[in-house]
């Protein structure tokens, strides 16, 4: 544990009794959000055994942040803001291109080769190289998005802040959201992985092998596959109603890279509109 984790824990036990006048707690904060800001910590990442690892005192630094600082009007152009956050600058730096529209919060980290359409990154966000998040996208507190993702237009990613142990979204590198997905609660999807428009993963929502009929698993969509948003029949004492489940339709081969006119043509041979 570093002399700045080990703070950063001991002011989160005091965080009830905290105000914006304990500049020492504030510094050991301000530090923290800084280098989530230069992309110098993370909130969470996969490690050699492919689980994702959450630094929860990075979470805790983020929580900790919202006690210490007051609100404040911040003016950017004719737009004006009342919040406790500014927002990230400084693109051209970075390698960023972000279309007029979209916005970043301060301690979002985005990698160099990131294009924003117009939308919104929250704080603790991590966003890999060469990724696009599309017109209308979000991108939740604390999610980590790889690089080479698109997210398309109106894709909902959910964030997490509490508990700080909490595991966030996961996207993996050259992952394809589809238009009007929500992944949420900590969901993840693999590399390569592919999610048709509309659709729903959520911890809690089951995704199914169409071959099989198996349940693979619940909030997680494999490397390499093809999913689309579908639902199964259940019978309760009330009667038979349908439930939300997640369908993989097809398993592209490794380093194989999805591009529309193919997902198109996966999604036709299954009896699905493209």
């Amino acid at each position: 544990m570093s002399d700045l984790e080990s703070r950063v824990r001991a002011w989160y036990e005091q965080i009830a009794s905290l105000t914006p006048k304990d500049v020492d707690a504030r510094r050991d904060v301000e530090l923290v959000i800084a280098k989530l800001d230069d992309g110098l910590l993370r909130v969470a990442e996969i490690d050699a055994s492919n689980t994702v690892v959450v630094h929860d005192w990075v979470k805790q630094a983020i929580l900790l942040l919202f006690r210490l600082r007051e609100m404040a009007a911040v003016e950017v152009g004719p737009f004006e803001f009342h919040d406790k956050l500014e927002l990230k600058h400084d693109y051209a730096r970075r390698g960023v291109r972000v279309v007029p529209g979209a916005s970043a919060r301060y301690g979002s980290y985005l990698s160099p080769g990131v294009i924003l359409m117009p939308s919104y990154v929250n704080i603790g966000a991590w966003v890999g190289p060469g990724t696009m998040v599309d017109t209308w996208a979000t991108v939740g507190s604390c999610a980590q998005i790889g690089a080479n993702v698109h997210l398309a237009g109106g894709v909902g990613i959910g964030g997490v802040l509490e508990p700080a142990n909490a595991v966030p979204v996961v996207i993996e590198d050259d992952a394809f959201i589809g238009s009007r997905c929500m992944v949420v609660e900590g969901a993840r999807v693999g590399r390569g992985a592919v999610l048709g428009a509309g659709t729903i993963l959520s911890p809690s929502i089951p995704v199914i092998d169409a071959e099989t009929g198996e349940e693979v698993s619940r909030g997680y969509v494999p490397d390499h596959c093809v999913a689309v948003s579908a639902s199964r029949l259940r019978e309760y004492p009330g009667g038979e109603f349908y439930l939300p489940c997640v369908l993989i339709i097809r398993r592209l081969n490794e380093g194989e890279r999805h591009n529309k006119v193919a997902l198109n043509d996966i999604l036709r041979e299954s009896g699905i509109s493209a």
